[in-house]
């Protein structure tokens, strides 16, 4: 539980905003409902809630930052492609670097597993200054 000198600066995230971004990113990569539920750590009757109505959306700290990791991925992506069919494809291509090893970005990150969607953000940005 924050403290009120912590609840006092700490910034106001429209969770209902947050839902929308996130769940759109995963509608451009080709996500199944199931992947994207899994990917933000979402119930399933909660996500087809928040579809339903995204105000009513009210997300953990863990749920935001996975929101959080999804957008950065996102951002890295538009840096490093100036193609739209690449930006939004890159997540569902098969990837033979090291930690991918054959598998697509989006397959490891739609286990759930939050350290997974860590090491594909960290191995993406890296992209962004050639350290691939």
């Amino acid at each position: 539980m924050a403290t009120i000198a912590e609840a006092q600066y700490a910034p106001h995230i429209n969770h209902s905003a947050a839902f929308t971004m996130g769940n759109n990113i995963l509608e451009k990569w080709g996500c199944t409902g199931a992947q994207k539920q899994a990917i933000l750590g979402i119930p399933k009757s909660s996500f087809h809630r928040y579809q339903k109505d995204p105000s009513s959306a009210s997300l953990s700290s863990d749920q935001l930052e996975r929101l959080s990791y999804l957008a950065n991925i996102h951002q890295a992506l538009r840096i490093i492609f100036s193609n739209p069919d690449n930006v939004y494809g890159f997540m569902a291509m098969a990837n033979n670097n090291p930690y991918f090893n054959g598998k697509s970005p989006l397959s490891i990150i739609s286990t759930g597993n939050f350290g997974a969607l860590y090491e594909v953000f960290k191995r993406i940005d890296s992209m962004r200054s050639g350290q691939w």
